[in-house]
């Protein structure tokens, strides 16, 4: 039965089944509506891209499975706000075979009203995608994908972990096969190179390289395959990688000995196909065992949370598994418990053990009204708290997530070695084809001694050694290892980055920015002086309710002093407002229903307002007026940190400029840059100037660090080259930076400058390493200095000195 050809996915088939149309043909109704809906968007050049390459039709399922992409149980396991507000999601496409693939899917969904972005890793078939819930669903996402001839579906970590162990299995089996097999051959090999068999008759050579072949075939079509898969899926997408030296290599290198098995003249060498295959896979080995390692990290880090928690619900109590425990619900903890997630202690004080987040030696006392935190430890007594944050949202949570994206990242300079290593594979072909004509039509006799071979071998063997020798592979393992590495050490300092390359822009920096309060003082602020002009207990009840409104720490600071003293309680206010750097603002109907106007803040808020009030103070101030009348001043001392000149005087010492930027007065801005030694600091900055200076900075050329902790910090934050929050930062300051402090400690911070240094000096030097190791043996083996054999060795052993050398960061 005659077949014909699809123009939509190429595949073939009877044309008694065909859909005609004009000269176009098609296999079903799904390629005909796919190829028209391509054609109406603009998309026809997916074709050209196509090539002869064929595709799955479009699928046929039903669409009663496609609800479920909207249930809130999805998304909320699935899916999250970014903090523009739109959706995210990790999505993983089937059907995807080739670039070509990739681009369709993209163009077809950034066509999409309502998706924001979607990025498509062709290696992985992961894509990200980012949509606006209001105009746009998950479903349409889907089927949009679907009505191109894809699935989706949603991505589970659980993947990684199966793929990462199957991965590690597979090449371990592969690898002792070759290594069982090649020591076997290798016994034969050096009697063969060292003399023993000389003399001995052609029936008996010939019988040895029969030994060869039979171990060297399964070396090569078995263990050797995942090379062989690697250039296949490379030229199919026009890409010449290291799989397709390693493969060539060895496979001319097999060919050539059967001929010479076969009755030709010359020496085999299966031995040197075995090798080649063994030493660099040994090495892909080493490179699998390293990123399951990082799996087995997270893996280790989430196992240690319980898998459920004892939800109360009026007299009862429930198991719940830790996705359906929701906000408001109230958890038991038990002695010796973990805290599944984040809440609010509202019955019960005991210590919780912190250091699996913070490093914490000590446990730290918590009583009602306090938090308590995912992953840490009650060590005594009974607690029960109220959820504030889901399990995806919670602390330890947010932790795992942190730590994926900075494992899966990589560093800008990643990029510029990926370019280089794109060109590497036909630069090397070229050379090895330059160096079998040279040597095939001018004669050369150089180098290794190839006595007893023909001409032909000669520069055959010299050709394949230009080949084997070259390693891209060390290029390619440079920045990847050593970031790995890197970012393990950080995360063992308390240390997360988001990103793998903020440790190349933390060793390229030049200017560091701190906020004053929590950051480099500890931001415990202590009442040392108070003048309490009014004592009457409604009006302090006013100045309590307004404190209340603000998380500040001299606002904490003065209302924990004032409960010390008094016993009061909240009244209601209205038109509360938060003034930057100065205070806040609020007002208050009493009984006889006039509004009172309340004002709290700093000695220039209290100026500004016109109310007369002298004071002079060298320390940090809060001042509480109602209706233009002063009721109470307090003086605040807020002590430096432990480390903070020590991390100063560092940075200094490495030409970094250090800033100080502070809300607080002139007076207390400059006693703690006297105190820590910084040469420059601005006062009486609002959110809005802080934000302003960091771009001037940027705007100059520096590179620049901003490290705060304050949601007043976070626009400043957003700013900066390098964003760095404490791990006592409120939740948004968190959110836009890059890199966050668990423990909040500043020697954890001079450990983030050292490390992030030491590990972009060591992709440095993995680099050079690389780049210096195919400059000087690429011309030896042309020379014909180099047999197959040592070249696969030498090959090999440059990629474990990348390896050896990245393990070098954990030394100090």
């Amino acid at each position: 039965m005659p077949q014909v050809k699809c123009n939509h996915c190429h595949l073939s088939f009877d044309d008694e089944v065909m859909i005609k149309e004009k000269e176009l043909n098609f296999c079903c109704k799904g390629c005909q509506g796919v190829y028209h809906l391509l054609k109406s968007d603009g998309l026809d050049s997916f074709y050209d891209k196509l090539g002869n390459k064929t595709i799955t039709p479009p699928l046929n399922l039903e669409d009663d499975d496609i609800s479920k992409f909207d249930t809130p149980s999805f998304m909320k396991n699935y899916t999250s706000l970014n903090k523009d507000g739109f959706y995210e999601v990790d999505l993983i496409i089937e059907g995807i075979h080739c670039a070509a693939c990739v681009w369709l899917n993209e163009k077809i969904l950034h066509d999409t009203k309502g998706l924001i972005e979607a990025n498509i890793n062709f290696t992985t078939n992961k894509a990200k995608v980012i949509w606006d819930g209001d105009e746009l669903k998950l479903s349409d996402i889907i089927l949009r994908i679907r009505s191109i001839g894809y699935n989706a579906y949603a991505y589970d970590s659980s993947v990684a972990d199966e793929k990462a162990t199957k991965a590690k299995r597979e090449y371990f089996i592969k690898m002792m096969v070759a290594v069982i097999a090649s020591m076997n051959i290798m016994m034969l090999s050096v009697a063969k190179y060292t003399g023993f068999f000389t003399g001995i008759t052609p029936e008996v050579m010939n019988m040895i390289h029969i030994g060869e072949f039979l171990l060297s075939t399964p070396v090569l079509f078995y263990s050797g395959w995942v090379f062989f898969k690697g250039a296949y899926f490379g030229l199919k997408n026009k890409m010449l990688n290291m799989d397709f030296l390693v493969s060539s290599g060895a496979l001319l290198t097999y060919i050539y000995s059967l001929f010479i098995l076969f009755g030709a003249k010359g020496e085999s060498y299966f031995d040197s196909v075995a090798m080649i295959i063994t030493f660099v896979l040994v090495g892909k080995y080493l490179e699998v065992i390293g990123k399951k390692s990082a799996v087995d990290t997270l893996d280790k880090i989430k196992s240690s949370l319980p898998l459920e928690a004892v939800v109360i619900k009026g007299e009862n109590k429930k198991q719940v598994a830790l996705n359906s425990i929701n906000i408001g619900d109230i958890i038991e903890i038990k002695t010796g418990e973990k805290v599944p997630v984040d809440g609010v202690i509202i019955k019960g004080e005991g210590a919780f053990d912190e250091a699996s987040l913070t490093g914490e030696s000590l446990p730290i006392f918590k009583k009602i009204g306090d938090s308590v935190y995912s992953g840490t430890i009650n060590t005594n007594n009974l607690i029960h708290f109220e959820v504030t944050k889901d399990f995806k949202n919670s602390t330890f949570s947010s932790i795992v997530t942190l730590l994926e994206d900075s494992l899966n990242s990589k560093p800008k300079i990643q990029d510029k070695a990926n370019e280089v290593s794109r060109g590497f594979t036909v630069s090397i072909l070229t050379l090895s084809l330059i160096t079998f004509l040279v040597w095939y039509f001018f004669g050369l006799d150089l180098g290794f001694d190839y006595e007893g071979t023909s001409h032909f071998e000669k520069s055959f063997i010299v050709a394949i050694s230009v080949i084997v020798i070259a390693c891209p592979c060390a290029l390619a393992l440079a920045t990847p290892i050593a970031s790995l590495i890197g970012i393990s050490e950080l995360a063992k300092k308390g240390l997360l980055f988001k990103e793998a390359k903020f440790i190349e822009s933390l060793a390229k920096v030049n200017s560091v920015v701190f906020d004053k309060t929590g950051t480099l003082t500890k931001g415990e602020l202590t009442v040392v002086k108070a003048l309490i002009l009014n004592e009457d207990i409604e009006k302090l009840n006013l100045l309590y309710s307004l404190l209340d409104t603000s998380t500040h720490p001299i606002s904490k600071s003065v209302k924990k002093y004032l409960l010390s003293k008094y016993d009061l309680k909240l009244e209601k206010l209205s038109n509360i407002r938060n003034i930057d750097a100065k205070g806040m603002s609020a007002q208050f109907t009493n009984s006889e229903g006039k509004a009172l106007s309340l004002i709290g803040g700093n000695l220039d808020l209290i100026l500004e307002e016109k109310i007369k009030y002298d004071l002079k103070v060298e320390n940090s101030v809060f001042i509480f007026a109602i209706e233009d009348e002063v009721i109470a001043s307090f003086e605040l001392v807020d002590e430096v940190k432990d480390y903070a000149k020590d991390l100063i005087q560092y940075l200094q010492n490495k030409n970094i400029e250090v800033i100080m930027l502070t809300g607080d007065n002139e007076q207390v801005a400059s006693k703690v840059s006297s105190q820590l030694n910084i040469k420059k600091h601005l006062s009486k900055q609002t959110p809005i100037s802080k934000a302003a200076y960091i771009k001037s900075l940027r705007t100059s050329g520096k590179i620049v660090v901003m490290v705060g902790d304050g949601v007043n910090d976070s626009v400043a934050l957003s700013n900066a080259d390098v964003a760095i929050a404490m791990g006592t930062s409120a939740d948004i300051s968190m959110a836009v930076s890059d890199i966050v402090l668990l423990n909040s400690s500043l020697t954890s911070l001079k450990d983030a400058f050292e490390i992030s240094s030491r590990t972009y000096n060591f992709i440095k030097q993995n680099l050079a390493i690389s780049l210096v190791y195919n400059l000087v043996t690429i011309p030896f083996a042309m020379l014909g200095y180099v047999i197959p054999l040592v070249a696969a060795l030498s090959m090999s052993l440059s990629s474990l000195l990348v390896v050896l050398n990245s393990l070098r960061i954990k030394i100090k």
